[in-house]
């Protein structure tokens, strides 16, 4: 009898235990799943806010001051009646 009792109760313990592995380990499984979500969910921010400015980029460079103002810095163009002025300083 002693011998049953003592097999059951070894194997309830190695059961517990084993209960016991698997909850810690789930744990912190999902803590590590949380990290990352975290960090994606601030990565997905950054993406947004990188996002809009691109768009607002896009939608200013259809007007026609910003297209002036491209042909003026880059292409060095003037306007009829004005004097153009060159800059050394780079």
């Amino acid at each position: 009898m002693k011998k049953k009792i003592k097999i059951k109760s070894i194997l309830i313990i190695v059961i517990l235990f084993y209960i016991v592995y698997i909850f810690i380990n789930q744990q912190i499984t999902m803590k590590k799943l949380k990290g990352q979500i975290n960090n994606s969910k601030i990565e997905l921010t950054k993406v947004k806010e990188k996002n809009q400015k691109l768009q607002d980029e896009v939608k200013m460079s259809k007007t026609s001051k910003y297209i002036e103002k491209l042909a003026r810095e880059r292409l060095g163009l003037v306007k009829q009646g004005e004097t153009p002025v060159i800059s050394n300083t780079k």
